[in-house]
Order: C-alpha cells, then sequence, then structure tokens
C-alpha cells in the first residue's frame, strides 16, 4: 500500500499514513557532546534515561550545563534509582533552572515550592488528560521535575509528547493560518469545577488567566512549538466562537500521535524532569484503586513570544 497523507478536517492527527518529521532539534542547533552524562535515548527525538549523576553530591557548573543541554535537547530526561534524593536534592536540582514556582491547587510538602501529589482509593487521580503545566499564567512554569515516591505495582506510567515535532508536522495551510494568533490560557474550567463561587472568586484576583501565542518561540532553543492544550486553553483571542472551538479541536488531537511521545515506567526512587514549554503530559489513570505518590516542583518561567 503506497503511504499517503490525508487534509480532511477535523482530524489530521490520525488521517496520515507513512513516516512523520521527527527532528531532536531546531535545524540551527549545534550537536552537543557530553563528558559527563551518558545519555541513553528512549525514542529518537524525545526523553532519554540519564547516566552519571549522583544527587548526593553538589551539582557543579559543568554538570549543571550538561544538564540543561540535554534537557533542552531531548525534552525529557528519566533518572533512576535515586533512592536518596530527598526534598534538599530536589530542590538543588531545580536551581540549575530557576525557582520553584508554587502551585496553588496541589498538596504541599513541609519545604516550600515542593508539591505531593497522592492518590489512592479514595482519591481519583484526574491528571489523565493532556496538558502543558501552569499554562494560565502569564510566565507558565518552564520545566517540572517529578519524584516518584510510591508506585504502584502496575500502572501509573506518564507519557509526554514533543509539541515542536507536533508544529513541525502541520501543514504549511495550517501553519499559515495559525501565524500570529493568541489564544486565553484559564484555570477555572478545569480546576475551578472542585472549587465554590466563593472560592473562585477569591482566588480570581490572584490568577486572572492568560495570554499566549498559540505558536511559540522556545525561549532557550528559539524552535517553533504548539502551545496549545485542551484544560486550559479556553478560546483563541478576536475569531468568532465556533471557528475557535473548530480549529483548537484540531490542534489538540496533536499531542495524541504516538510518533510525538515517549513513555516511561515509573520505579521507586526514579525522577524525571521536563520542558514545560516543549512538551505536554498525560498520567495515565490505570492503577485506581493502587496507590500512586510523587512529589513535584515547578520551575518558574518567563513570558512567552
Amino acid at each position: 500500500m503506497r503511504a499517503t497523507v490525508s487534509t480532511v478536517n477535523p482530524d489530521r492527527s490520525v488521517a496520515f499514513v507513512g513516516p512523520r518529521r521527527l527532528a531532536r532539534t531546531g535545524p540551527d542547533a549545534a550537536e552537543n557532546v557530553y563528558t559527563r552524562l551518558v545519555l541513553h535515548p528512549l525514542t529518537g527525538h524525545i526523553g532519554a534515561e540519564v547516566e552519571g549523576v549522583d544527587f548526593d553530591a553538589a551539582l557543579d557548573a559543568e554538570l549543571a550545563a550538561e544538564l540543561r543541554a540535554a534537557l533542552a535537547e531531548w525534552k525529557v530526561l528519566f533518572f533512576r534509582d535515586q533512592h536518596e534524593f530527598d526534598h534538599a536534592a530536589h530542590l538543588a536540582l531545580a536551581a540549575i533552572w530557576g525557582e520553584p514556582e508554587p502551585n496553588p491547587f496541589f498538596g504541599k510538602t513541609e519545604t516550600a515550592g515542593i508539591s505531593r501529589l497522592a492518590k489512592d482509593a479514595s482519591t481519583i487521580a484526574t491528571e489523565n488528560i493532556w496538558h502543558s503545566d501552569h499554562s494560565f499564567m502569564a510566565a507558565p512554569a518552564r520545566g517540572s521535575i517529578l519524584r516518584a515516591v510510591e508506585v504502584p505495582a502496575a500502572g501509573g506510567d506518564t507519557l509526554w509528547a514533543d509539541m515542536g515535532a507536533a508544529y513541525d508536522n502541520l501543514t504549511q495551510e495550517l501553519k499559515d493560518r495559525l501565524e500570529g494568533l493568541r489564544a486565553v490560557h484559564d484555570w477555572e474550567p478545569s480546576w475551578g469545577q472542585a472549587m465554590t463561587p466563593d472560592q473562585i472568586a477569591a482566588l480570581r484576583p490572584l490568577q486572572p488567566g492568560a495570554e499566549h501565542p498559540v505558536v511559540v518561540r522556545h525561549p532557550v532553543t528559539g524552535r517553533k512549538t504548539l502551545y496549545v492544550n485542551r484544560p486550559f486553553t479556553t478560546h483563541i483571542v478576536g475569531m468568532p466562537e465556533a471557528e475557535s472551538e473548530e480549529l483548537l479541536r484540531e490542534l489538540f488531537l496533536q499531542a495524541r500521535v504516538p510518533e510525538y511521545q515517549v513513555r516511561f515506567r515509573w520505579q521507586p526512587g526514579s525522577v524525571a524532569i521536563w520542558d514545560n514549554i516543549a512538551t505536554q503530559h498525560y498520567a495515565i489513570n490505570d492503577y485506581h484503586p493502587q496507590r500512586r505518590v510523587m512529589e513535584r516542583i515547578a520551575i518558574a518561567g518567563v513570558p512567552l513570544s
């Protein structure tokens, strides 16, 4: 059968047969050379397991530089068997990229900046939707670091999607249509579902929502990246409602393409770092009523352009 490309709306993301463009970096990126890290790619363009890091020791400038370069290149980094990875190590690792950015909706730990996500038979997980952390903020989180504290015997994997690859594979017609468009991101349609009107009103002045380009230039790599997600992107600015909804439905589907994704099986002591602008992620909710406990730091970002 001859491979063909279909452009039939509204589901271009699945109406496609044949190879896709899966570049690891932008066209002008220099080749990275690592002397301190050993990288084991999980796919050809997104996700790598890392050896060569001892989180019990101080993270020197050379190692920090290699970690920054590796994250920009691979978008998600994974570390196994980090059983001594405590809150101090978590904060020290995050400091390579920036300051912690609190999330007003997550449970807190005794350490400022670290959130605790505990799910069990009585607390159902709801993160099983493709999203970018904190996109409803004016300066969304540039990255996140997640540590596995307790994992189920089976299930509970996480997926990440390369949204630079998603943009690369859009038709030129659609890329031209997206040029210059901006979208509103808001927390209320998702997080607000579990809140009273008074709680929403109290939080609204602190979290007014934000507006971002539909296609952003990654602040580190400069690569064009699709930046809309289903739980937080509400509408495209200046576009009629029906047209906005139709276009966003098509763009939301892009994260679902398996070729853009990497999947990680958590084990006790696993740590993942991801670039929150370059990726979306999805926590698979297939382990209820088993217990799954994770701790997370979101790293403060900058306004997007």
